[in-house]
Parts: C-alpha cells; structure tokens; sequence
C-alpha cells in the first residue's frame, strides 16, 4: 500500500480509478494542509527558547533528501571549530523504547541516530520524542552550546536559531501535492522559513537552475548551497577498519538491496562507479531485516552468479543482529560522505554568524 500511495504522488500511474483515487487523496490532502497550516500558525505564536544555540536540519518532503549526512556533516565542522554539540533525534521506528545514552543499539535508537552515533564518536546523539527533554539532557550531562535538531523542520514548538532544508536536487518537490496526495510535508509556502537551502544529490542532477529560480522566488533571503553525495570507498560487515577504494568493484557485476527512502539514488551512485547491477532488492524505508531475507537474497544471487552484495550504512545498523559475518557471499557496505559542491565557505560563515551575537 505504502509503495502503491508512493506511485500515486509521484503520478506514475494512469486510468479512470486511479484519476479517482488521486481525487480522493487530494481533498485528504487539503484538508491535512488546513489542520498543518493552523498548527503551524498556534505552536509558532510562543516557541520555547532554548539555553543554546539550536538548528535544525530537515526537508519539507518525504523520502531521503540527505539530511542525516548534512547532521554529521555539519556536527564535525562545529567540534573542529571548538564547540560542543548534541544531535536530538526522535528515533524513528526504534524497536525498544528502553534507551540509555550509554548503552546505545540500532534497537533502543533507530538506524539513522545509531548510524550518527557510531560515525561521530563522542558527540552525544540523544533520542527522545521531546526534544525540549532531549536538549535539556543535552545541556545538563554534556555542556553542550548548540543542539541540531535531526529531522527538526516540523518541530514547531522550538525557536530555532537556523533552520537548514535539505531538498533532493532529483526530486525536490514532487508533483507538489501535500500528503496523501503528494510527497509534502507541508505547505510549499513553508519553505519561507528557511535560512539555508541545501541542494543534495547535485552530482546527479547538475542542472539545479530551475530549483534556485523557484526557492529564491519563495525566499530570497535564503542562501542556497550545493551539495553531492561522494562514495568514500566499500568496507566489508566483518572488517569494518578496512575501507576499499571506490573502484574496487568496477566492472563487477553485484546484487544490492536497501531498505531506504531514495533507493534510487543508492543505485545510480553504484552505477556511476562503473559496477553491474545483476539484481536489486528495494525495502521499506527502515525495514527491519531477518535472516530469511538474507537468505532469500543470497539464494537469488547465487542463481545468477553474482557473488558480492552491496548494501548501504544505514541498512548495515539493521544487519548487525543477523549472521552477516558468516554470509556465504561477502556483504559490501558502501561508505558515503556529504560534501559541499558550491559555496562551501558561505555555509561555514552563515554557521559560525550565530556566535557572533
């Protein structure tokens, strides 16, 4: 059902019942954007101030957009610039509620918060559905100056010192529909509030020109930057210290399978590295994976001789439980960076403006 509502906001589908159900979905959707719109409006009459500085990383869509690469991406920047930071995540679709900071597993964070915290080490990745909770933590344990709120544009409550949009340059808005109809998550008109756009995914879709007429048309105060998706290399499930080079599996032909929210792009980067796709296997965005589908997917493979999976960093969290290490075929991880393709130093001096008042 989920992929099939997918297809339907992106318009792939043509007919008489389908025109039907569009219309459907659209008064459901004007009437989401009525109730967004009035919630917006009440929870931004009196935002709760926080005692640090707060920015909040998210998109106005859904699917992947990047956002959780531009978190660590800009949480490093920030400790190298001697401050002390906290990433806030609610956890989506964490298995155990149970979390404790100093414990942390896929199971009690999420893939994407343990993702974070297994990448940046000692900064502090919090998850708490109330992040005013989670900031407070943040502020009393650890000291810290400045919050960044993962996946933070629809938490209304919260004043914010900068509010940072990540939109999928392939992709940006959909058929710009809201939700069931769509892909958005609120009112185009939200983007108002944006103080930095970041274009992601650049490298696959190089002509972004239409998309800054549109979003300076929206907000021309804004700053809009460029961004890609760079593949760092391919690290093994059970030698993760060990990072092959990018061109290491050019020319071969694999089997790659994710549960995440652009697939699409996870393929095209794959592809652009000169590899074969034989098979490709597309998850829910999340999925919890078992060892029968890890079963399931080697078997197929082995049907076509192919004998190397590749899978995402995200998807490795949700493999950790499973016997990957003792896979017949070898599970490839491929490592992924954010990086600032235009105006990089723009983006630095708009982050280091908010200690400066």
């Amino acid at each position: 059902m989920r992929d099939y509502l997918y297809s339907l906001a992106k318009d792939d589908n043509r007919g008489f019942m389908v025109n039907a159900i569009k219309t459907f979905l659209f008064i459901l959707s004007y009437i989401y954007s009525l109730i967004a719109s009035i919630l917006i409006f009440l929870y931004r009459l009196k935002p709760y101030r926080l005692d640090c500085k707060v920015i909040s990383v998210g998109n106005i869509t859904l699917g992947g957009t990047g956002k959780t690469s531009l978190v660590e991406f800009m949480a490093k920047y920030l400790k190298q610039q001697g401050h002390k930071v906290a990433i806030l995540s609610r956890g989506y679709k964490r298995r155990n509620t149970q979390y404790s900071i100093r414990n942390p597993s896929y199971e009690t964070m999420g893939d994407e918060p343990y993702m974070l915290k297994v990448n940046l080490g000692d900064i502090p990745v919090i998850v708490d559905a109330n992040r005013i909770r989670a900031a407070g933590l943040a502020m009393r344990d650890y000291g810290v100056d400045t919050v960044i709120l993962d996946d933070g544009f629809q938490q209304w409550k919260i004043k914010k010192d900068l509010e940072v949009i990540t939109i999928d340059s392939t992709n940006p808005f959909g058929n710009r529909y809201l939700l069931p109809r769509g892909i958005l998550r609120e009112p185009i008109s939200s983007l108002k509030r944006s103080d930095i756009f970041v274009l992601t995914q650049t490298n696959l879709n190089p002509d972004t020109q239409d998309i800054q007429y549109f979003l300076n048309e929206i907000n021309p105060e804004a700053l809009i930057i460029e961004s890609i998706h760079s593949p760092l290399g391919f690290y093994r499930m059970d030698k993760k210290d060990i990072l092959l080079k990018p061109d290491a599996l050019a020319g071969k032909t694999v089997t790659l399978f994710s549960g995440i929210g652009n697939p699409d792009s996870f393929e095209n980067l794959i592809i652009r590295l000169g590899i074969n796709i034989g098979l490709s296997f597309r998850f829910p965005d999340h999925y919890a994976y078992t060892q029968k589908d890890l079963e399931n997917i080697i078997g197929d493979s082995r049907k076509k001789n192919i004998d190397t999976l590749v899978t995402t960093e995200k998807d490795a969290t949700r493999l950790s439980a499973l016997a990957v290490t003792n896979s017949p075929l070898p599970v490839l991880v491929l490592r992924v960076a954010l990086a600032i393709s235009k105006d990089e130093q723009k983006f630095h001096n708009r982050l280091l403006q908010l200690y400066s008042v």
